[in-house]
């Protein structure tokens, strides 16, 4: 079979784009005939088919040509959909495998599959499908206002995008999309939902249930380490306000337990400036990003793996990988999670946003004795095998044959 994934990263920057590469190159050992299409840039991997990408821009921190550069590239992009084309006609892929293409890439693309009769399949791996700052999360709260697709100016009204003029980008963007050109609905063919909250929630805004599936991220294979557990609490992953991690940190201070923050992001330096006596006095290390073998030997030390998240997290490949790792898990009650996280059994949960009552989760957790802690482990260890990534893929590819058929 000839597939074609599109990302518009092609380095691992997140969960997503990581999911995207190691698919790929599932795909390639498995014997299939795979190209990809993204964005240039100098942190991609090497790819035969970069002559084919769209020209980079940067949306966050870019200069003024990037500023110029960004409205035609979110809404809809000519350039992008002219390469795509050049790279359909001499590729002829049997189906589309679509991640994330939004703002860098835009989903004029899509038009140019439906055209050549290509099945497209797009991963929800956010919510920005729904939700216009792709998050579901505003203002230190859960939001889903925009849901019903009524409107999504409440993005501008509530300045969801860090600043006036990228809220009123995002939501002109997801009005010409959703509501004027319905350019996802008319030239997707199947949505995949790594959640069953997600596949509800995309229901609920008006998708029609035959067009969703839920399908969950696999886990890494079970590693062993012969690393001793240390004496300190982790958590792993972007740096952001939703990601709760403000809370983790206060807890750790509230309790006295050493607490590592692994990874980067924009509330790095907000964590550093209101914990800075805690990470002075060694209580909380903040060590940037890790990788490879020392992001490894990271977890492996950990006593806890905490996600203390406040916006409803859909899958995250981190609590995935911790699971695969024995490790004992302490997750917020919000999104998919609990999909994955049934507490006492293979983790704890606890409530979103509640302070006292993470303190007194990871009291109890530290509290464990020595046998109840193993069975935790070993449970976690069998949820982690139950996702394996070789029954995730003959999953993917019977969804390929399946459309394919369809369109053939």
């Amino acid at each position: 079979m000839k597939i074609l994934q599109v990302n518009k990263f092609l380095y691992p920057k997140g969960g997503a784009d990581k999911y995207f590469l190691d698919l790929t190159e599932s795909l390639k050992a498995a014997g299939h005939e795979t190209a990809v299409f993204a964005m240039a840039g100098a942190k991609n991997l090497k790819s035969p088919y970069q002559k084919y990408f769209v020209s980079p821009v940067e949306f966050n921190d870019g200069g003024l040509k990037d500023k110029l550069k960004i409205p035609g590239r979110m809404i809809y992009s000519l350039e992008a959909k002219k390469k795509f084309g050049r790279e359909l006609n001499d590729f002829k892929p049997d189906i589309i495998h679509c991640h994330n293409i939004y703002h860098q890439i835009s989903p004029s693309i899509l038009e140019v599959a439906s055209k050549r009769n290509i099945p497209v399949i797009m991963h929800l791996h956010d919510y920005k499908l729904i939700c216009p700052n792709y998050r579901l999360f505003t203002k230190g709260h859960i939001c889903q206002e925009c849901l019903n697709k009524k409107s999504y100016w409440p993005c501008l009204y509530n300045n969801c995008y860090e600043s006036y003029p990228k809220s009123f980008l995002t939501a002109l963007e997801m009005t010409v999309h959703h509501k004027w050109l319905h350019i996802y609905e008319k030239n997707i063919d199947l949505l995949i939902a790594p959640s069953e909250f997600m596949r509800r929630l995309v229901i609920k805004s008006g998708w029609p249930k035959e067009k969703i599936i839920t399908l969950y991220n696999p886990a890494p294979k079970v590693t062993a380490s012969a690393l001793p557990e240390k004496d300190y609490l982790l958590y792993f992953g972007r740096l952001t306000e939703e990601k709760g991690i403000k809370d983790l940190a206060q807890a750790a201070k509230n309790i006295k337990h050493k607490l590592h923050i692994v990874g980067t992001g924009p509330e790095e330096a907000n964590l550093k400036k209101q914990f800075q006596a805690e990470i002075e006095d060694g209580l909380i290390i903040m060590p940037g990003r890790l990788e490879g073998q020392a992001l490894k030997d990271e977890i492996a030390g950990a006593q806890i793996v905490i996600f203390p998240s406040l916006w409803p997290e859909n899958m995250p490949l981190a609590l995935l990988e911790s699971l695969a790792n024995g490790k004992i898990v302490l997750a917020s009650r919000v999104g998919g999670l609990p999909e994955i996280i049934q507490d006492t059994e293979n983790g704890f949960l606890f409530e979103a946003g509640n302070i006292r009552d993470l303190e007194s989760k990871i009291k109890t957790i530290l509290g464990l004795h020595a046998d109840e802690s193993q069975r935790l482990k070993l449970a976690a260890i069998k949820s982690a095998r139950a996702l394996d990534p070789d029954e995730h893929l003959d999953k993917i590819l019977k969804i390929y044959s399946k459309l394919a058929k369809k369109s053939g």
